[in-house]
C-alpha cells in the first residue's frame, strides 16, 4: 500500500512524464517523417570495438558525475561516491522517490558516514548538480556567438539560466550565515505551506541551518571543485554523443561538433523530466542537428541517439546492478567479521 507522502510525488513523475511526451511529439512532427529503414542501415554501421569505447566513456562519465559526494561527504572516497551513485541511480529507475534516497543514506550508513552528514553532502550534490544543468544553454549561446548565428527562439533558455543563478544565490545565501539560512529556511517553509498545510516553516528553519552547519566546512573547497567535476561530466557527455553519431556514419562533414554541442547544451536541462528527458531531449537534439545540416542528417541523427540512450540510460541501471551486489557483498563481509565469534 502507497503511503501519502509517496502519491504527491507519483502524480509529480507522471505529470511530468505526460509533459514529456506531448513536447516530443510536437517535435518529432515538425522535424518530419522518419526513414526507418535508413536509421536501421546507419546503426548497421557499428562494429565489435564501437560499444567498448563508448563504455569506457561512459564510466569516465559516472564517476565525475558521483564525484561531488566524495567532495561533499567526509570519508567517501571517489570510488565510494560512484557505487553510492549508481545504485541511488538504479533505484530511482525502480521506485518511487524517496527511495533512492533511502537507499543512499543506508549505504553510507553501513560505512560509518552518520545520516545528518551523508544527507547534507546528498542535497549539496543534487543543488550543484542542478545549478550546472540549468546552466548549460549558457555554452550554446556562446557557441551560437562564435559561430555567427542568431539565438531565434532559445532565447526562451534564459529562463533556465535565471533558475540555475536563483538555485546558486540561495546556496551562497545560506552558506553566508546560520540567521540567512534560517531566514531563508523559514521563508521557503511558508511559503511550501500555502500548497501543503502540514508544512511546519520552523522544522524548515532548523532543517536549512543544520544543512549550513554540516555543509560549510566543506563549501569553500567542495563546492568550486564539484562544479569543475560536473561541467566536466557534461563534457564527457557530449563526447559520448558525439562518437555515437560518428559511429553510425554521420562524419563532421554534415555536422560539426560545435553544431551538435549547441543542440546538447540547449536541450539539456530538459534532462529533469524522468529516465533523463528520454525522448523530448532525444527530439530537441534531433531538431537542433536537422536545422544545422538539413533533413539528409535525420535517419543518422536517429541512429546515433538510440545508441546515446542505449549507453546514457540503459548503462547506469546496469552499473546500479554491479553497484547493489558490490556493496551488499561487502556489507555481509563486514556483518560477519564484526559478529560474535566462537573461542576455542
Amino acid at each position: 500500500m502507497r503511503t501519502g507522502a509517496s502519491r504527491p510525488a507519483w502524480v509529480a513523475r507522471l505529470g511530468l512524464l505526460l509533459v514529456a511526451g506531448i513536447i516530443t511529439v510536437v517535435v518529432v512532427r515538425l522535424i518530419g517523417r522518419v526513414d526507418w529503414a535508413e536509421v536501421w542501415a546507419a546503426l548497421k554501421l557499428l562494429t565489435w570495438w564501437h560499444p567498448l569505447v563508448l563504455l569506457v566513456v561512459l564510466l569516465v562519465r559516472q564517476v565525475l558525475n558521483a564525484l561531488p559526494l566524495a567532495l561533499y561527504i567526509p570519508g567517501i572516497s571517489p570510488y565510494q561516491a560512484t557505487l553510492n551513485d549508481q545504485a541511488a541511480i538504479l533505484m530511482a529507475s525502480l521506485a518511487p522517490p524517496p527511495s533512492d534516497l533511502a537507499l543512499r543514506l543506508s549505504i553510507f550508513g553501513s560505512w560509518g558516514v552518520p545520516t545528518v552528514k551523508a544527507l547534507a553532502g546528498t542535497v549539496m550534490n543534487t543543488l550543484t548538480f542542478y545549478v550546472v544543468r540549468f546552466a548549460a544553454p549558457i555554452g550554446g549561446f556562446v557557441l551560437l556567438g562564435l559561430l555567427g548565428r542568431a539565438p531565434g527562439p532559445r532565447w526562451l533558455e534564459l529562463l533556465s539560466i535565471a533558475i540555475s543563478l536563483a538555485i546558486l544565490v540561495g546556496v551562497l545565501l545560506v552558506v553566508r550565515s546560520e540567521q540567512v539560512a534560517l531566514a531563508v529556511g523559514g521563508r521557503a517553509g511558508r511559503a511550501a505551506r500555502r500548497v501543503r498545510r502540514s508544512v511546519d516553516p520552523e522544522a524548515w528553519a532548523r532543517s536549512c541551518a543544520e544543512f549550513r552547519s554540516e555543509i560549510v566546512v566543506r563549501f569553500r573547497r567542495g563546492f568550486p571543485q564539484s562544479l569543475v567535476a560536473l561541467v566536466g561530466m557534461l563534457a564527457v557527455d557530449l563526447t559520448l554523443l558525439v562518437l555515437c553519431l560518428r559511429f553510425v556514419g554521420l562524419d563532421s562533414s554534415e555536422v560539426a561538433l560545435a553544431e551538435i554541442a549547441v543542440a546538447y547544451l540547449f536541450a539539456y536541462p530538459f534532462t529533469i523530466f524522468p529516465f533523463s528527458g528520454i525522448g523530448v531531449v532525444d527530439a530537441l537534439v534531433l531538431a537542433g542537428l536537422v536545422e544545422a545540416a538539413g533533413s539528409e542528417v535525420e535517419a543518422a541523427g536517429v541512429a546515433g541517439l538510440v545508441v546515446w540512450r542505449v549507453f546514457t540510460v540503459g548503462g547506469p541501471v546496469l552499473l546500479g546492478l554491479g553497484a547493489l551486489a558490490v556493496w551488499r557483498r561487502g556489507a555481509s563481509a563486514s556483518a560477519a567479521a564484526s559478529g560474535p565469534q566462537l573461542r576455542p
